[in-house]
This record gives C-alpha cells, structure tokens and sequence, in this order.
C-alpha cells in the first residue's frame, strides 16, 4: 500500500489499495491488516484508514469476513444503474425524446438486402472473423491507417472488450461529462476510477483535459462528433490540439467513439491521424442503419486489437458474417446509401428546428449535430413533470454527468470561449431527431421545461 499511495487521503489510500488489487498485489480473499496497524504503518489517522475502507466497500472492493476480518473480494458483476436512472419512469408518452434511439421511419429499408442474402456463401467456423469485402470497403473510409480491423457487435461490445482487456481494477480513465451513462456504468463495473473532463461545442476543453491528463489516467474515452448527449464535434484545430496533449501522455490509450456514425453531419476526425499506435476507433452503423443489426467496426493497432480478437474465440467467436455481409450489401446499395444520406439531412432539420425556436425564447443550447440535445433546465425534476403533464418524455441529466472525484477535480479557469457545456446547474437529454413535425411546438413544450420549478427574479 506504501508503494502506491499517492496522497495522504481517504480516497488516495483507497486508490492505493485498488492498484494493490489491479495488480495482484492483493488476491481475492486476502485478508487487510487491522485499521490501526495500516494507520500506524502509513502516518494515516485511524478515521482516514476508516473512510478508506467504506469507499472500498461501497465500490465492492473489499467486504466484511466476520472472524475473518475485513478481506478483499471477489469481483462482481454490476448492471447499468445510470442508464436505468436516466430512463427511469418511463411511461407510455405520445412523444417519448428520452430513448436516444433513431427514428425508424428513418433507417435503410433491409428488406431487398435480406432477399439478396441467399446468394451469399455459406461460412465455416474457420473463416476469418471479417468478411474481406467488407473490411477492404470500411478501410476505404477509415478517418486513420489503423493496423488492424474487426467487426463486434456494436459500439457497447467493443467498449466492452477493450475497457476489459486494458484496464485493471483501481485505473484512472478519463471520460467526457457529460458522456454515455452505459459507459460509466461499465468502468464502475470494472472498478476503475472515472476523471470528468467537461466540454465545449468543439470537444474536451483542452485545459480539463491537461489536468486530467496529469493524474496519469491509463485511458481516455472520446466522443468525436454528435457527441451524445451534447451534439458537440471535434473542429480539425481542437482534434489537432488533442493530440498534442495526448502526445506528452504516452501511455494513455485513446479510444474513440463515433456513435453517430453516417447519420453525423459534422465532418470526422480522429486522433488515430497523428497517434495511430494508440488510438481505438470504434465506428458504429445503429443509428445509421438499425440498431438490431448489433454491428460496429474497430479500428486499432496490433498491439491491442490482436489479443481482444483471441479472447473473443473462447466465447463468442466471431461476429455474425451474415449480418455482416448485410451491412455490405447496405453500403454498397444506391438506394440504402440514398436513404443513409437523407436521413442525415433530416435529423439536422429537425435538431435546427428546435433549436432555433428555443434560442428565440433565450435557452442556451449547445452543440450542432446528432439526434441528442442537452437542455439547461431549472430544475431537472420539475422539468420532467412539465414535460410529461404535455405528452413529452426525457431522460434525467444526472445519469450522464462523470464529475471528477473529490480531490481530483481539474482546473476550471478558462477563457469565455471555452466555457464548457453544461455550465447549468441541471439538464434533461431530449432526443430531438425523434421531432418528426409540430417542431415549433414541441419546442415550445421544451422552454417551458426549462423554466418549470424555478423563482422568478426579484424586482
């Protein structure tokens, strides 16, 4: 524990003791010294060491073995608490913008792609893992020259395989705030220590992200473009500037999320350009071309991908190459492209619609693409009263906020410019890509929101 800890805290003592775990130091029912003993050995008050081991008990670190004594325990697996507290209380509402999924109306017609699978050839448990005509079309538009490349089964798949392969019990990782709820939710569940970085309409505010960046995370999960929940999209200058922090951070891996895939109307940049040899790229096709097809393609070097794709043989294998040749059916089909590109230009209508009318009633909104809004509101509760007393569900904003841990919070001096998103105190995500008409009064449903539970100001 001396080793390792970093600061004479509760939580640095914690964090200590989390590495010890990662690393082997420490084995599932090891058993911890007595308080006093680890308080007299480290210059630790006994209240600290206390403090220490709730923290460690919450995170489920370690438990209470009766005549045993206090012991490390066995890792267990969480569910998505985030993602179920941002949908939470979900009911049958005529207009349901909580979800964050892709209007269908919207998506390509699979029918004829599904009637041309019969000619395709059967595969065999020996084929590659991806279909090579589909590789050789996904490297043709690749933002970087990435050294491998894979199919998984969608962006949280591939989150999945590479948080697990890379990081260990009492890593730091750094993620935007606001970020994916089910992203948090998997680095809870792998016991790794989340730094918040917030954002501007351009990306990571490239002050936080330096701070970050100097607690040494092993990791840092970016949102390229259509950021969700904020709409924000890396200019070529911020991505540039990205990586050059990143640069002075060699043993941060960066792994990249482009959600939005096709359906982004911003232009994509990846920090694979200057730094392919630790850059993941995850490209995924739901909300472009159906969420049920459960596909996305990854982008890394060697190094990192080639172990993921081994492990994925004692388990799932592969990725289903019939959808996998479906998806290349879709991307080669004229009429599938068409309908891809249509529904770009129209979720960018309906997102500029609604967002016109609510800067017209004085609602700062940010960010310009993707089907998610982050709505400042008064008070996130009354805001989704509001709403739903006018047929209009949210999701709750809370869920998607990664605040850094106390103690670890980065600077927050910064010029107006990059003044992050999210500066209110409260907000709702609003899938606004699912306003199909009566934009301006759905907008006008959503001002009233933001208002809703607060004082008016004194005369």
């Amino acid at each position: 524990m001396a080793t390792r800890l970093e600061e004479p805290t509760a939580r640095g003592l914690a964090g200590a003791v989390s590495r010890a775990i990662g690393d082997g130091a420490l084995a599932p029912g090891a058993k911890l010294p007595p308080i006093r003993h680890v308080a007299h050995h480290l210059g630790l008050s006994p209240t600290t060491v206390s403090a220490a081991w709730q923290l460690l008990a919450r995170s489920g670190a370690i438990r209470t073995g009766g005549r045993r004594g206090t012991i490390v325990a066995q890792p267990r697996a969480t569910g998505p608490s985030r993602y179920r507290q941002a949908l939470r209380q979900r009911a049958r509402f005529a207009l349901d913008l909580s979800t964050g999924v892709p209007d269908p109306a919207l998506l390509p017609d699979l029918g004829p792609a599904l009637r041309r699978l019969h000619a395709t050839t059967p595969s065999s448990y020996l084929d590659e893992p991806i279909v090579a005509e589909l590789e050789s079309l996904l490297r043709d538009r690749w933002p970087f020259a990435a050294e491998r490349l894979a199919i998984l089964d969608g962006a949280m798949d591939a989150l999945d395989h590479v948080a697990s392969a890379m990081l260990r019990l009492g890593d730091r990782a750094v993620v935007e705030s606001p970020g994916f709820p089910p992203l948090l939710d998997l680095l809870d569940a792998l016991g790794v220590e989340v730094i918040g970085v917030g954002l501007d309409d351009s990306g990571p505010v490239p002050e936080l992200l330096t701070a970050a960046l100097a607690l040494r995370p092993a990791a840092v999960f970016l949102q390229p473009r259509a950021q969700n929940p904020t709409g924000a999209s890396w200019t070529m200058a911020r991505a540039q500037e990205l990586a050059r922090l990143l640069a002075a951070a060699p043993s941060t891996v960066v792994i990249e999320d482009d959600s939005a895939g096709d359906i982004a109307s911003t232009p994509l940049f990846s920090l694979g350009t200057w730094l392919p040899e630790r850059t993941v790229h995850i490209g995924s096709f739901s909300k472009s071309h159906g969420p049920d097809l459960r596909l996305a393609a990854v982008g890394a070097p060697a190094a990192i991908l080639d172990p993921i794709l081994e492990r994925r043989l004692l388990g799932q294998g592969w990725t289903s190459r019939l959808l996998q040749h479906l998806l290349l059916d879709l991307l080669n089909d004229p009429l599938s492209v068409a309908a891809v590109a249509k529904a770009r230009k129209e979720y960018a209508r309906r997102r500029d619609r609604v967002t016109d009318v609510l800067r017209r009633d004085g609602v700062d909104v940010n960010g310009a693409d993707g089907i998610n809004l982050w709505l400042p509101v008064a008070d996130e509760q009354a805001a989704l009263i509001s709403l739903a007393s006018e047929g209009v569900g949210a999701a709750r904003g809370a869920a998607f906020l990664a605040e850094p841990p106390p103690g670890r919070a980065p600077a927050r001096r910064m010029s107006q410019a990059h003044r992050t998103i999210g500066h209110a105190p409260q907000h709702l995500r609003v899938t606004v890509g699912l306003v199909s008409r009566d934009h301006a009064d759905v907008a006008g449903r959503l001002s009233r929101a933001t208002r809703a539970g607060s004082w008016p100001a004194p005369r």
